[in-house]
């Protein structure tokens, strides 16, 4: 197989690229589910609810999408706690989180399906920008805005959140309450009250990673299905609750699909990466950086 030197340098550098959209999308789910034990497998729905946001703000009012979907943060937030205080009144105060919990997020996400496609249809929405299909030239590298924006932001985010979860007191109680509920009441936290704050960030940053997802393709109401597998996998070969592992995982299996798609074919892509993750986990079962 003949392939160049820059085609494989490109490659390599997209999906680097690439990598920094999954974790846009993965940090919500490196909450929820790494943090805070909750599997919400709907996540892409609240991805997608992002994504449209974005749309609405771009298309009717001429928003970027990155600006549409900040100014939305404020409202995911709020559901991402309201979505939480029904999932805790529900299931979790009655240690029934494990299946029933499952299905809750299952209709959830089905719900918010319908929804869409009765708003919307099931045709294609993308949005508009100055910088989506330019692209920065250095020689023979060419990085496509497209994708290049995104990255910044999600590495913005993640380092932004990890800061806030280091240094604050609030933070440390959300990596903590996984682990110690007692010790957080006897430093006069209520392990229910920061749950469902952190359930709330999971959320507002799906809404942002749905923003991202849009400005990279056009969306349509079933797409979320396709990084229920990835966002999940991503969390799990980074190491649950391991923000650093996480973009490391996120940033590999980018680099691995590109590389895959580039050399063998696109339909490859998807075997050939959760191939990596099997590996890796029979390899170190507790993730790149998980504990």
């Amino acid at each position: 197989m003949d392939v160049s030197y820059d085609l494989l340098l490109n490659a390599i550098l997209s999906g680097l690229l690439l990598g920094g959209f999954y974790a846009a999308v993965s940090i919500g789910v490196a909450i929820s589910f790494g943090m805070l034990d909750i599997v919400n497998i709907a996540h892409p729905a609240f991805i997608l609810l992002g994504s449209y946001a974005a749309f609405i703000g771009n298309s009717y009012f001429g928003l970027d999408p990155i600006l549409a979907a900040v100014i939305a943060l404020p409202f995911f937030y709020l559901l991402g706690m309201a979505v939480y205080q029904v999932y805790y009144v529900a299931f979790e105060r009655r240690d029934d989180q494990s299946l029933r919990g499952l299905s809750f997020f299952f209709g959830l996400m089905f719900i918010t399906e319908v929804g869409l496609v009765l708003i919307f249809g099931v045709d294609y929405r993308l949005v508009q920008a100055r910088y989506i299909g330019e692209s920065l030239r250095l020689g023979p590298i060419e990085l496509p805005f497209r994708l290049l924006v995104p990255f910044i932001v999600s590495m913005v985010t993640v380092v932004g959140l990890q800061l806030f979860l280091a240094k604050t007191f609030l933070g440390r109680a959300i990596q903590a309450v996984a682990q110690d509920q007692l010790a957080l009441r006897l430093m006069a936290a209520n392990p229910v009250r920061i749950k469902r704050i952190a359930f709330g960030l999971s959320i507002a940053t799906a809404a942002l990673g749905g923003a991202i997802l849009i400005i990279i393709q056009p969306v349509e109401p079933s797409i979320g299905r396709e990084y229920i597998g990835r966002v999940f996998a991503i969390c799990v070969l980074g190491g649950l609750g391991s923000f650093s592992g996480m973009v490391i995982a996120a940033v590999t299996l980018g680099i691995v699909e590109t590389l895959t798609s580039t050399l063998f074919g696109p339909s490859w892509a998807p075997a050939v990466s959760f191939g990596v993750l099997l590996i890796t986990l029979a390899v170190r079962p507790s993730g790149i950086l998980g504990r």
